[in-house]
């Protein structure tokens, strides 16, 4: 069994992340440390909008106080589809500015510079039915070529 100076050995580091997959952006806070984090909060250096426009992501009460992120946990939250986001020409430089706590209440700071502009000449392939579904939400799918070239089949 772990002795308590054995658990709070490590410390926690908790990063956010935009994560590009199928043309849909997602944003990620973790905790990739091996200790807990506690009062999680994030500020992002602009605002900017997502779900077709409709959502003010910056300011999502997930990004003003998190009281507890486990080690290696992951909250993963959808954004919106790169086609969407950029026909809105929403910012595609972001900083994330993350502070949080350890169970020591030692406060950590943090900067993480997004550019999301290098998303846009990604090219994906859409599985049938996914125009539709981006209707319904009231977003656009966009994408699918690119001037290079290359291509990315979704598995899902």
């Amino acid at each position: 069994m772990a002795t308590e100076t054995e658990e709070n050995s490590g410390r926690p580091e908790v990063i956010v992340d935009f994560a590009f997959h199928c043309g849909v952006f997602h944003i990620v806070v973790e905790n990739i440390g091996t200790a807990p984090a506690y009062r999680v909060s994030v500020k992002f250096s602009r605002k900017f909008h997502g779900l077709g426009g409709r959502q003010e992501m910056s300011g999502l009460r997930l990004f003003r106080r998190i009281e507890f992120l486990a080690p290696h946990k992951k909250i993963e939250i959808l954004l919106d589809t790169s086609g969407a986001y950029f026909q809105r020409r929403e910012p595609t430089r972001l900083i994330a500015i993350i502070s949080f706590r350890d169970v020591r209440r030692r406060s950590y700071e943090q900067r993480i510079v997004h550019d999301l502009s290098i998303y846009k000449d990604v090219s994906y392939l859409l599985k049938p039915g996914w125009d539709q579904l981006a209707r319904r939400s009231g977003t656009s799918v966009g994408g699918g070529h690119t001037q290079n070239g290359t291509s990315q089949i979704c598995p899902y």
